[in-house]
């Protein structure tokens, strides 16, 4: 399966299960921005239930403004505000601590763009999974492909409706089990089993 797949922050499970089991990956970056997608934002298990991180980005008078080239927002820290938010939803986690040093590091870093802020996200979570992370770039944007399983619509987040296996999750005794939220929340509980799950199952 070759599949063609929008770069997104911390990734949702199923964007993950897709690229764990593809042949290959072609990340599509030649799109216009748009709002309300994992783009810029990523849902986790808080206390209180699902909880959305949203990236601030800079808005332009630009009708269509290429995602490669959305800026990030730097007036407010959002990334520390991010990182406590993963500590309060994740610290009692079997593998928080175990990834926690391999984590830091993209909080901490001042990215320019949202496109290279998402690549890392993802080049971090693919080392912690230790999944072979190989990808090839569009060069230009085709609103149909045939060559490819194009698999752009997951970056819509909530709209989608893949149902996954449950696992054991932080809260899952007081809310239940949350399906298909960052991949984060994969790797915080299931830790080296989280790649044999992705392998596991059905896109």
């Amino acid at each position: 399966m070759d599949i063609l797949i929008y770069p997104s922050y911390f990734p949702t499970i199923s964007n993950y299960v897709a690229m764990a089991q593809a042949d290959s990956i072609t990340f599509e970056i030649e799109d216009n921005f748009q709002k309300q997608t994992n783009r810029n934002r990523t849902y986790i298990y808080s206390p209180n239930g699902i909880q959305l991180l949203n990236i601030p980005i800079k808005h332009t008078k630009e009708r269509h403004q290429k995602t490669k080239e959305v800026r990030l927002e730097t007036a407010f820290d959002w990334q520390k505000q991010h990182f406590k938010s993963l500590e309060a939803a994740y610290r009692t986690s079997p593998f928080f601590e175990y990834f926690e040093n391999e984590l830091t590091p993209i909080f901490n870093k001042k990215h320019i763009f949202l496109m290279d802020l998402n690549f890392e996200t993802m080049e971090i979570i693919s080392k912690c999974l230790r999944m072979k992370f190989d990808f090839n770039r569009t060069t230009e944007y085709f609103h149909e492909v045939s060559n490819y399983t194009d698999l752009r619509p997951l970056v819509n987040g909530k709209k989608e409706i893949m149902l996954f296996e449950n696992y054991t999750q932080v809260f899952g005794e007081k809310h239940g089990f949350i399906n298909n939220l960052s991949i984060l929340d994969l790797l915080f509980n299931e830790g080296k089993f989280a790649l044999d799950y992705l392998k596991n199952q059905k896109l």
